[in-house]
Order: structure tokens, then C-alpha cells, then sequence
């Protein structure tokens, strides 16, 4: 419910940010389970965009025109079609089940997470009471969605300019 991502070694946060989750009804999935894939430039299969000539329409595949999935860039995956991706952060749910994290914040947790690495996901967490004051807020819910001619191309991959662990 706090919205919030912690990578801890131990008792040490490595790294804390803000996330957005699962709509109620399309929940992130609660549970343990272990990031068994990670891919840095990742098109989803199910949500993006039909290209016909010069017309980009949304879409979720299988109609006229050239599919192109939503990018979602520093992709870890913890369960089947689940996993931490770059995207707009919200102060409330907003995904379909996945976990964006923002900004910079996604290459840093994807240079830090490894496979194997293991993921609670839970409506609280022990450090939300210590850490979570902390995290900063993030509310991209103003923020315009980029040109779909912008997101259909590899600059929507775009590496962040400054470096990831300090």
C-alpha cells in the first residue's frame, strides 16, 4: 500500500524508491518468488501500438498493421508477464500488474537485482515504518505520455545521463 521498493543487503538499503503497482483489477501479485529474467530493452506482448504507414495506434496486437509493444526498459521478471520495468511512477495504482519504478531509478534497480535475487511483495513491508518516510514522492500523473512516433522507436530506450551507483 506504500508503494515502495527496497533492495537491501541485509539489514542495508542499497537502494529505496517509489513505485507504482497493479490496478485492483489487474493486481501485482503478492507473494515470494525470485527475478528469473532481466532483459534492459524489453516490448511488452500485450500493450503498445499498430503501426500502418504513418499511423500509430494504440493496441494490444493481432490487428492490421505492425505490432510494436510498449516499451518497457529494464525489465526484471519475478513471475510469468510480471516484473519491474522504467515507466511512470503514480501516487496511487495504475499498472496492469507490473511495478514501474522511475526515471533513473529502473537502471539503478536493474544494475543492482541479479537473477536469483529474491522478491516479497506484500502490502507492507518492516521498513516502510523506518525507510519509507524517506523515499521520495513521485507523481508522474500530470506528466504528457510521450509521442507514440517516440515510443515505437529505440530512443525510447534512452540511458539515463548520470551515473547509477554512488
Amino acid at each position: 500500500s506504500k508503494q515502495n521498493v527496497y533492495v537491501m543487503e541485509g539489514d542495508r538499503c542499497l537502494m529505496a524508491a517509489a513505485i507504482s503497482v497493479g490496478i485492483p483489477g489487474k493486481p501485482t501479485p503478492k507473494g515470494n518468488f525470485t527475478i528469473y529474467a532481466k532483459q534492459e530493452q524489453k516490448r511488452s506482448g500485450s500493450y503498445g501500438f499498430s503501426v500502418q504507414g504513418n499511423r500509430i495506434v494504440p493496441s494490444t496486437g493481432g490487428g492490421a498493421g505492425r505490432y510494436v509493444g510498449y516499451p518497457m526498459g529494464y525489465w526484471c521478471e519475478f513471475a510469468p508477464a510480471y516484473g519491474f520495468h522504467q515507466g511512470f511512477v503514480h501516487p496511487y495504482p495504475r499498472t496492469h500488474g507490473c511495478i514501474r519504478l522511475h526515471g533513473e531509478a529502473a537502471p539503478k534497480f536493474y544494475a543492482l537485482v541479479k537473477i536469483g535475487t529474491p522478491v516479497n511483495i506484500a502490502n507492507s513491508q518492516p521498513e516502510d515504518a523506518t525507510l519509507g518516510p524517506k523515499v521520495q514522492r513521485v507523481d508522474d500523473s500530470k506528466t504528457p505520455d510521450p509521442s507514440p512516433s517516440l515510443m515505437i522507436t529505440s530512443a525510447a530506450f534512452e540511458k539515463p545521463s548520470g551515473p547509477l551507483l554512488q
